[in-house]
């Protein structure tokens, strides 16, 4: 007898109501076993592997590739001889996350087997998903070469990615020439005899790597976001002594009294939260040849996470809260963000971005917009320097703290005139900020 078995998206993430299905491993007709990888789900920042609950004939995949799938729909169904009809919505959700989550930027895949003598043979210690099995067996990676591979995943579980990068190394290592009597020679190819450009012999000598999901996301939206607007980075280089100067007063008394480290970010914030106010036509986007103005100013917080990848998390209605507001928002979000601990609601619905070039000691910087914003500001590092100051006994020569901020802006909305007045009013409040002020 014939059973049909529904294999249902399970919850990926408490607060995921959905995901999108970003690759599908199988197609209609394929025999496949259990625990064969059937999909791959992203939900924002997450991304993870569906692999069949049981073996049989896929019949139906019910979605395309793209498509934003409610958690709990069916989203394949398979054909199984030999067992009774299994729904794997709560049955095998438990089973399906433990054995292929994958965290994050750098996808790592988890799955238990045992040990193998020979990969495609015998079982081996090491945690290996069921796609990275199936790449081992396609390639024949003998037990020696897997264990020279480096697992860049949790507790050093070998990744989809780990053994992606040692095939082109070693594709690349079976082609790289040896000189032999000073004859070059190919171990691969055989010696073909040159008749031009001899000069374009040049072996690549260094290593190659595959980009991992999160940078091939980031580098997509980064492309796109130059292809889509016409960027142009105004700069102006702003006296921040008198917030340098209250911070270092504030800050011991604003830690014992709120339980939090204060920085120089939330007045930038603020600062300019105040100044999108007075030019409206910065929050904003396009869509076609319309301008949707937006009612609420959500600021972004660009965030460089401990793998280099970047997220962007939300303070929304930042023009609505005072400092210590800010302040409370912007660590919780960037703390979180760093241990991978936001929810999906709280990366989405910014109308501006910031980002903070001075935490790596850059002075300034030409940001990409952050689509589909039209505009984002960079904040250099504050450092000092010597000034020309006017006093009521004329100009004078003093040391003060300088920083450099910079605007990226979408030229199709945007001109020069509106983003020059912007940043010099975001450069106003920063210079006249109250050296005095009080939580």
């Amino acid at each position: 007898m014939t059973n049909e078995i529904e294999v249902v998206l399970p919850l990926i993430r408490e607060g995921f109501t959905d995901a999108t299905i970003t690759k599908w491993f199988v197609k209609v007709g394929d025999k496949i076993n259990e625990d064969t990888p059937l999909a791959e789900v992203a939900a924002d920042k997450i991304v993870v592997e569906i692999p069949s609950p049981k073996s049989g004939i896929v019949t139906k995949l019910l979605y395309n590739q793209n498509d934003v799938v409610p958690v709990g729909s069916v989203i394949v169904l398979l054909e199984n001889e030999y067992s009774d009809s299994v729904n794997v919505l709560q049955s095998e959700q438990r089973k399906e996350i433990n054995t292929v989550a994958i965290s994050k930027e750098n996808i790592e895949e988890e799955d238990q087997t045992t040990q193998k003598q020979n990969i495609s043979e015998k079982p081996t210690k090491r945690f290996l998903s069921p796609l990275v099995r199936l790449l081992i067996k396609e390639q024949n990676i003998s037990e020696s070469e897997l264990n020279s591979v480096k697992g860049s995943g949790l507790d050093g579980r070998i990744t989809k990615t780990d053994i992606e990068n040692f095939i082109s190394l070693k594709k690349h290592q079976e082609k790289e020439p040896v000189v032999k009597n000073n004859i070059i020679e190919t171990i691969s190819e055989p010696v073909r005899e040159i008749t031009q450009n001899p000069a374009v012999t040049s072996v690549f000598n260094g290593e190659i790597m595959q980009m991992n999901r999160m940078q091939k996301l980031i580098a997509e939206n980064m492309v796109r976001s130059v292809n889509t607007s016409p960027h142009v980075t105004s700069f102006i280089e702003v006296d921040a002594t008198s917030i340098v100067k209250w911070r270092n007063r504030e800050k011991e008394e604003f830690l014992k009294k709120h339980g939090q480290k204060l920085t120089f970010m939330p007045v930038f914030v603020e600062a300019t939260a105040m100044a999108i106010k007075n030019y409206l036509l910065i929050n904003v986007s396009v869509e076609n040849t319309q301008i949707l103005l937006k009612k609420n100013i959500n600021i972004g917080i660009a965030t460089i996470l401990q793998n280099g990848n970047l997220i962007v998390p939300v303070i929304k209605n930042a023009d609505q809260k005072n400092l210590i507001g800010l302040t409370i928002s912007l660590n919780d979000l960037t703390q979180r963000a760093v241990t991978g601990n936001l929810l999906p609601d709280e990366i989405k619905g910014g109308t501006f971005t910031i980002i903070n070039l001075g935490s790596f000691g850059t002075l300034t910087g030409t940001p990409i917009i952050n689509q589909p914003e039209v505009a984002i500001l960079a904040v250099g590092a504050i450092h000092k320097k010597p000034s020309v100051i006017e006093t009521s006994l004329g100009d004078a020569i003093a040391i003060r703290h300088k920083t450099i901020l910079s605007v990226t802006y979408d030229r199709r909305v945007i001109d020069a005139a509106l983003a020059g007045k912007f940043l010099k009013q975001i450069a106003e409040n920063i210079e006249q900020f109250n050296i005095l002020r009080k939580f």
